[in-house]
């Protein structure tokens, strides 16, 4: 995750926010010490997810939780996307990819929509 994201778990004073997963928090800011279970990576975040999938084979059970600065750095190396789809229009946000314009095509491999009118589209990449 990114620092951004990984601030609002720790202003609360939760240092391990997915206890059941290794944490990998990219940051140049943050000690290396915030948690034994969080691993600060203040170098490049896309040599950390190629050698996480090196060493994972697949790769298919890292995940990304950040912000669109992040997502746009790890863009060449996301095969799937899971997006969740509000019926709200809020305004002004964190753009979901930060970075130059770069058409990226993926496929959508599942939908699912709930009563709620709430949509959950998987989509894999081309």
């Amino acid at each position: 995750m990114g620092a951004a994201t990984y601030r609002a778990p720790l202003e609360q004073g939760v240092t391990n926010p997915y206890a059941h997963l290794r944490q990998y928090v990219v940051s140049s800011t943050l000690g290396r010490d915030v948690d034994p279970a969080v691993t600060v990576v203040p170098g490049d975040p896309l040599a950390l997810v190629r050698e996480l999938k090196r060493e994972q084979g697949s790769g298919s059970d890292i995940w990304l939780c950040g912000g669109g600065k992040l997502a746009g750095a790890l863009l060449p190396e996301i095969d799937e996307l899971v997006v969740k789809h509000y019926p709200v229009v809020a305004g002004a946000g964190i753009p979901a990819f930060d970075g130059a314009f770069d058409p990226t095509l993926f496929d959508v491999a599942e939908r699912t929509a709930f009563p709620n009118g709430v949509t959950l589209t998987h989509l894999t990449r081309r």
